[in-house]
């Protein structure tokens, strides 16, 4: 049986990674407006990292979202998530993607799986926890952290 919260999540998640398609296609950060994902994101989004990752740290916001992708597009040259599974269960969602990426930095292409857990409320996201194989092959591949912006962890 699908309840309601189910098909919310399903329908924000569905709909942000094509609106995230749309966005790359136009361009992508620096160059696509941040409104063709800010819809599907709560004004107070938190999206958390794994620190060892050149991305790490946590991501509060839109403005924290928009320099999220910012991190993402100087450490991956390219970044396409060839399969995603959906599992919806009430305001909590997980997504497992299968990404190949090729690193900016060394030119290296890496083939992984991220599992994400989503919260979802009222129809946007509200927070994320992406979860990887090998963090460690990740930053070696895109070799080293990206600038800190000098805020910390917490952006």
């Amino acid at each position: 049986m699908t309840s309601p919260a189910m098909t919310d999540s399903v329908t924000a998640l569905s709909g942000m990674y094509a609106a995230e398609a749309r966005y790359l296609a136009a361009g992508g950060p620096g160059e696509a407006p941040f409104d063709l994902l800010a819809p599907f994101f709560a004004p107070d989004v938190v999206l958390h990292q794994a620190d060892a990752l050149p991305y790490g740290g946590t991501w509060r916001g839109h403005a924290g979202l928009e320099r999220f992708f910012l991190a993402m597009s100087e450490a991956w040259e390219s970044f396409d998530m060839v399969e995603q599974e959906f599992l919806a269960t009430g305001a909590t969602a997980v997504v497992l993607t299968r990404v190949r990426a090729r690193a900016r930095a060394t030119g290296r292409e890496l083939t992984f799986p991220i599992l994400q857990t989503i919260r979802v409320e009222d129809g946007r996201i509200r927070e994320v926890h992406p979860f990887y194989w090998d963090t460690a092959a990740i930053a070696d591949a895109c070799a080293g952290p990206v600038t800190d912006d000098g805020t910390g962890t917490s952006r």
